[in-house]
């Protein structure tokens, strides 16, 4: 039996959230939740001529039963929108009208450099063996975007 709700023990609201690094060639995934604020990599998601791989997006989605959905904002040094951002615009609102979730954008500025520089630490570390693919970088950008909007949630 569940322990019972209160002042003491108040009930605690988890959320999980699936974010994703958008780019023309790739998108990368990453899913995480509120309770223990960490993000894991879900691999990249190919976009093709026709557009972003929409059955593999909607499986990803059904797999990891997301209550919010986090597209990264890609904006200029100066903060100002790019070529970039309205195209991640429009990929976040047509992902909330296919998967019928709420979708937040976070800022991603520098979020694909700092992944690289992460993953080329691990395997000059040891940590990590096998080389890092642009697929890779993708998936620790969306970690490193997923992570900017839980810091956020806190």
């Amino acid at each position: 039996l569940p322990l019972p709700v209160t002042p003491e023990r108040p009930q605690i609201s988890v959320r999980v959230a699936l974010a994703f690094d958008f780019g023309l060639k790739r998108i990368g995934a990453a899913v995480g939740d509120t309770l223990t604020q960490s993000a894991a990599p879900r691999g990249a998601i190919a976009v093709h001529a026709s557009g972003p791989d929409w059955v593999a997006i909607e499986r990803l989605v059904a797999a990891n039963a997301p209550h919010v959905l986090v597209v990264g904002a890609p904006y200029n040094v100066d903060g100002d929108a790019s070529e970039m951002s309205a195209r991640a615009r429009q990929f976040a609102v047509e992902l909330a009208a296919r998967c019928a979730l709420p979708v937040e954008q976070v800022d991603e500025r520098y979020s694909s450099i700092e992944a690289t520089a992460q993953l080329k630490a691990q395997r000059a570390s040891g940590a990590r063996r096998r080389r890092v693919r642009k697929d890779d970088i993708d998936s620790a950008a969306a970690v490193i975007i997923l992570k900017r909007w839980l810091e956020g949630e806190r």
